[in-house]
Order: C-alpha cells, then sequence, then structure tokens
C-alpha cells in the first residue's frame, strides 16, 4: 500500500499553557489546594480542555464540582492537555478552593456525580506552594493498534486496525531512533506562536500487549510506548505513523534520521494516526 492508501487509514497540544500569573491568581483567592489522580475514555469528548459548545473533560469535572460545591469559585489545571478523543488511565489535576472541604465526604460525592467515563482514583490536600505543571517530571503514552484482516468495530473504542504488511521489527528498531533530545518539529502540528520544538525522548518501543482481551478483540494487539519530560501538539501519533510508514516500507530508517537531524527543511506534514488509539497511561509527578 502507499502514502496514500495508508492515509486514508489515518485520517484524522499536549504542551500547557496555564502561567506562573494563573497560579499565582489561584492562591491568592483560593488558598485551600487538593490533588485528583484521574481516569477518563475520550471518545466522548472533544479532548481536555474547555472549548465553546463543545463537550470536554475539564468541563464536565467542573460542572460537577459546581454542583458538589453549589458555587463557581473554584479553578482547575490539569497536567496535561489530551487531544479530542484520547483517554487518560493516569492523569492528575489540581483544584483551587476559596473553602476547606473534608476529602471524605467531597471524594465520593464527586465520583457519585461524574459519568462512568470519568473517574477521580484518588485525592489528597496539597500545600499552595505546590505546582502541578512543574511537578510533572514525566508522562508515558500508550498507542495501541492491530495487524488483522478482519477488525470487529466494537475493538475500535480502544485500538486501531492497520490491515497491511508490517514489519514489526523495522518498527522495533525505528522507535528507538526517537530517543533522545531532538527538535520534533517534523513530527508534531507546527504553530505560529512556538518557536521552540526541542523534547526529549526517554524510550520509545513497540510491544505485545494483554490488556484487551474478549470476543471482540484481535488475538494479537500491540502497543507503541513512549515516555519523554513532554510532548508536542500531535508528537505521539504522528510518531506512530512515522512507524507505520516505515514499516511497511514507505519509508526508510533514513527518512526519520534525516527529519530528525533536519528539522525545518520543507517536509511533507505526516497525518496524525486516529486518535482512539491513544492513551496518556502514566504521569509521574514529584511531589
Amino acid at each position: 500500500m502507499d502514502s496514500a492508501g495508508l492515509e486514508k487509514i489515518i485520517s484524522f497540544r499536549c504542551d500547557l499553557t496555564y502561567t506562573k500569573a494563573d497560579l499565582n491568581l489561584n492562591m491568592q483567592s483560593r488558598p485551600y489546594s487538593y490533588l485528583f489522580s484521574i481516569s477518563y475514555f475520550g471518545a466522548r469528548y472533544k479532548g481536555w480542555a474547555p472549548q465553546p459548545n463543545q463537550p470536554t473533560v475539564q468541563k464536565r469535572l467542573e460542572r460537577v464540582i459546581r454542583h458538589v460545591l453549589g458555587h463557581e469559585d473554584f479553578s482547575l489545571i490539569g497536567a496535561s492537555r489530551t487531544d479530542s478523543g484520547v483517554s487518560c488511565l493516569g492523569g492528575f489535576v489540581q483544584a483551587f478552593l476559596r473553602e476547606k472541604v473534608s476529602v471524605d465526604q467531597f471524594f465520593p460525592e464527586l465520583n457519585t456525580h461524574l459519568p462512568d467515563d470519568i473517574r477521580l482514583n484518588s485525592v489528597e490536600e496539597v500545600p499552595l506552594t505546590f505546582n502541578l505543571i512543574q511537578a510533572v517530571r514525566q508522562k508515558t503514552y500508550r498507542y495501541y493498534f492491530s495487524n488483522e484482516a478482519s477488525f470487529h468495530p466494537f475493538a475500535s473504542a480502544f485500538l486501531v486496525n492497520v490491515p497491511i504488511s508490517l514489519d514489526f521489527d523495522l518498527m522495533k528498531e525505528a522507535a528507538k531512533l526517537f530517543e533522545g533530545r531532538y527538535d520534533f518539529k517534523a513530527f508534531c502540528k507546527p504553530s505560529e506562536n512556538k518557536t521552540d520544538y526541542t523534547r526529549e525522548v526517554l524510550s520509545a518501543g513497540i510491544y505485545s500487549s494483554n490488556e484487551f482481551l474478549g470476543a471482540f478483540f484481535p488475538t494479537k494487539i500491540h502497543y507503541f510506548e513512549v515516555t519523554g519530560k513532554g510532548f508536542l501538539h500531535h508528537q505521539v501519533r504522528k510518531l506512530m505513523t512515522a512507524l507505520w510508514e516505515v514499516s511497511n516500507g514507505n519509508w526508510k530508517l533514513a527518512d526519520i534520521s534525516n527529519r530528525l537531524a533536519n528539522p525545518n527543511s520543507d517536509w511533507e506534514q505526516i497525518p496524525p494516526a486516529p486518535s482512539n488509539g491513544l492513551i496518556l497511561w502514566k504521569t509521574e509527578i514529584e511531589m
């Protein structure tokens, strides 16, 4: 299959924009801070961050907190802003409140009113000096996919099927090329307002999965796992596409190396892999 055929399979911000002023304002007017760990299934949401007239995870969480508290004098800051359709197993959100609450009552009541596709896993009160954005040390994403001639539509909730010939040994070799500190401008969605595209990938690899089992799932499921200190808009999904391109013979290993070595060249844009296969697997923070 050529690149045009692969693009049909892959048809379709990770960087945060909270400022120090935002955090200082929260600390001054809402002196009580609580850290929640969170999981959500992203299929019904247009990402984490609020958007006009669109359902998002943060907007849904804010609606429930507003109902439980009985007022709107609070604010939230998330550790990551996932894209539309992307899910999260291990994320964090920091809440700033004007009054102290009993976590033993507040926490279960929030989960009672949240929909089944959003779950708060834990909560703890944190000092005002705690800054969630600065506390994030690294994030791990997993992109789940299969390589089957026949694929049940129910499985598409969690993974993407790529029904073309894939060389998994070559894909594993290609994934290692992403490890290190590089300018990833050729592997993300560039922005007019962004000048720094340098990010450090700590590890990247292709693995076999046993997380999804049952009659509707393929017998063999794979995932691309990548860990880094931060990621650019569409970076992980475009890395996934690049690995498929190498694996099916459309690209050579040198194509990845050349893009990393010459990020500002006039490269053809890489289409991002579909969002439904991507999960923010783990966020590591320093307390």
